[in-house]
């Protein structure tokens, strides 16, 4: 129903540590201030969010952005109301907000994962891993979950965004579900946060 090509650009960030908390610390708080707001971080690890959450918080609300987070401000409902009435705030979460958000607009205009959200491999999905095709089936999780963050981002045909995959190991097959013209670039963090800069408008 959208022109994605138009209105969306996709990132996967090459020089970026996954497993370094500070990197992808410092590689969200450039691209949350380069969108100036309007951004949501997206982890699979409660602990990660956390660890970024509380690195990034003070810069950014030296800024002017605020930051909510799941597991540390309140429960996920809540937040996602506040973060679509803020325009400029920015929200990190786990699945939980992954799953739950419709934020029409301006208020979400950048999306981050801090690595690929590959299925964790608890028994229930090692049975169905067994069952559904080995590899493949866990492709399809991540696939589906990238291609359900994705449709976050765009909502309306005025909306714009950005989408940000800081796991440079992500192989390209997990964006097959992206709509298409929708281009995948593999870039640098700095090409990355001018990209996002440009593209919506945020250059100083």
């Amino acid at each position: 129903p959208f022109d994605y090509a138009a209105q969306a650009r996709c990132f996967v960030v090459t020089d970026v540590s996954k497993d370094d908390p500070r990197q992808v610390a410092a590689a969200m708080r450039e691209l949350f201030l380069a969108a100036g707001g309007g951004a949501l971080g997206l982890f699979t690890a409660i602990r990660r969010l956390r660890a970024v959450h509380e690195k990034i918080a003070a810069p950014l609300a030296d800024k002017g952005i605020a930051l909510y987070a799941q597991h540390v401000d309140g429960e996920v409902g809540s937040l996602v109301d506040i973060f679509r009435a803020e325009e400029d705030a920015c929200l990190l979460g786990t699945d939980a907000v992954r799953d739950g958000v419709d934020v029409p607009g301006r208020s979400l205009r950048l999306l981050v994962f801090d690595r690929a959200p590959w299925p964790r491999p608890d028994i229930l999905h090692k049975a169905r891993r067994v069952r559904f095709g080995g590899k493949g089936y866990d492709d399809a999780v991540a696939r589906g979950r990238i291609s359900q963050a994705f449709g976050r981002l765009i909502r309306r045909a005025d909306d714009k965004g950005c989408f940000m995959m800081l796991d440079a190991a992500s192989p390209t097959r997990l964006f097959s579900g992206l709509p298409q013209g929708v281009a995948l670039q593999r870039v640098g963090l700095v090409e990355a946060i001018e990209g996002v800069a440009a593209f919506l408008g945020t250059q100083e």
